[in-house]
């Protein structure tokens, strides 16, 4: 069994990955650079690519299929970036992973901290020794509404470790959870946006939820609200969400994932010219808070990832599930 990796990190996977080969018996190969024409042929002899999210279209994936490769591993809980249809009808399976939902949740808390405190704005100034107090003016968050969307693991979680603060905790979901309710009440969607005060995303990118944060939502939201993502991009329309914080509708947004960050997030782009314009706008903003999809980035979930997709191939190709998860195609 071997398993190609693409756009592997030196400076924190690889450890891991030597460490699960023992573990695993399953050999492996790997490139630092995004699947692409000019190294797709490592992967010949490999049962199984693993990737972060970039481009997995039917036509990658045709190319795959040819040099003999049978799994499509994501070293991610989303997979929206696979063609899972054309995915099935080349025969070829497709798994994530999972790990703890801790990182990602506390990640969130401390960016809805970080947001209704102004806390970027004010280190910002600190830097410049500025140390006045006009236009730092927070709110205090245990008086806040919090609002929940999507109560799977990581916003289930949130809803847990937030109930320490003190915050009415509003929550929707299809699907509403009796371990949710001991904490926050679930409600629908037009009134989660007129109560809350900070909107937390957790949800999956599928057709249903794609900019579910757009102008008609914006415009039933709380004058001053904050929008908070770590889930995926294709929840928030940028644009509307510029426009909101322009005419000053929303208090601000802190936004860990965004549109269009593939083949941006996770380079060096210093000195380069801003390929994203809504990001280069959005950064322009004091009230916004952009971090590069870092939510899940702890020792903890880096190993849980990699360890995830070996976990995988020696599922698919023994039969046993020792993972416990299915996969999705």
């Amino acid at each position: 069994m071997k398993i190609c990796f693409y756009a592997l990190r030196e400076f924190d996977e690889l450890e891991f990955c030597e460490e699960f080969r023992e573990k695993y018996g399953i050999d492996y190969v790997y490139s630092t650079e995004y699947p692409d024409a000019n190294n797709m042929n490592l992967s010949k002899g490999c049962d199984a690519i693993s990737c972060t999210p970039c481009d997995m279209s039917a036509k990658v994936l045709e190319s795959f299929h040819e040099l003999g490769v049978k799994y499509i591993l994501c070293r991610s809980i989303g997979y929206d970036h696979v063609d899972l249809k054309r995915a099935r009808e080349l025969g070829m399976k497709v798994d994530t992973v999972s790990y703890t939902p801790t990182g990602v949740a506390d990640y969130a808390i401390m960016l809805m901290l970080a947001s209704v405190r102004r806390l970027a704005h004010i280190l910002k100034r600190a830097e410049i020794q500025d140390y006045s107090l006009k236009n730092k003016l927070g709110r205090d968050f245990s008086f806040c509404t919090v609002g929940i969307l999507g109560t799977g693991r990581i916003g289930e979680t949130v809803v847990k470790h937030l109930s320490g603060f003190g915050c009415e905790i509003l929550a929707y979901d299809l699907y509403e959870k009796d371990s949710v309710k001991k904490f926050a009440q679930y409600v629908s969607l037009d009134e989660i946006f007129a109560r809350s005060d900070i909107l937390s995303l957790h949800m999956n990118a599928n057709p249903e939820n794609y900019h579910i944060i757009n102008r008609d939502s914006i415009s039933k939201m709380k004058d001053g609200a904050y929008v908070i993502n770590t889930a995926r991009g294709k929840l928030v329309d940028s644009e509307a969400l510029i426009e909101g914080i322009e005419s000053g509708k929303l208090a601000g947004a802190a936004l860990d994932v965004l549109e269009f960050e593939n083949g941006l997030y996770y380079y060096n782009r210093m000195g380069e010219v801003m390929v994203n314009p809504k990001l280069a706008i959005l950064r322009s903003f004091p009230n916004v808070i952009i971090t590069p999809h870092t939510a899940f980035y702890t020792r903890e979930d880096v190993g849980a990832m990699v360890e995830g997709n070996f976990r995988s191939l020696y599922d698919f190709e023994t039969g046993r599930k020792i993972s416990g998860f299915e996969s999705i195609a």
